[in-house]
């Protein structure tokens, strides 16, 4: 029988290997979306399909203002409680969470840029 830290650990593992594969298969606002952040280009760096604890993997993360920017649609439809679920677990672990819908993204980049650039903004500098 496994021990308690024996199963995280395993939990963990597999959700490297899962976000590994997520960065090589990105949803097309995903990709658009990460074309907007890479490079600094907000002033800050992003890292894409983040494990976070054991739990979560994050679309995008800032980890100097511990930023996690989620694009949602598609493969998130219909889990608004499990959403909720996950910001919460995330805040209290002082995370900030902005949620930008996938549509937004591949319809105005500009106005999905300036959702995630308003986050920014209001983060506090760590």
């Amino acid at each position: 029988m496994r021990s308690h830290n024996q199963e995280r650990q395993a939990r963990s593992n597999q959700l490297v290997s899962r976000a590994r594969s997520m960065r090589h298969s990105p949803t097309a606002s995903e990709e658009a979306l990460w074309q907007a952040l890479r490079g600094r280009a907000l002033g800050v760096a992003f890292k894409r399909e983040v494990p976070l604890g054991d739990r979560y993997i994050a679309d995008f993360f800032a980890p100097s203002v511990r930023l996690v920017v989620d694009v949602d649609g598609g493969a998130h439809r219909g889990r608004g409680s499990a959403d909720r679920r996950r910001d919460e677990w995330l805040s209290r672990r002082s995370y900030r969470v902005v949620r930008v819908e996938a549509a937004l993204v591949l319809r105005d980049s500009a106005a999905a840029h300036y959702v995630v650039l308003a986050a920014l903004r209001a983060a506090p500098v760590m």
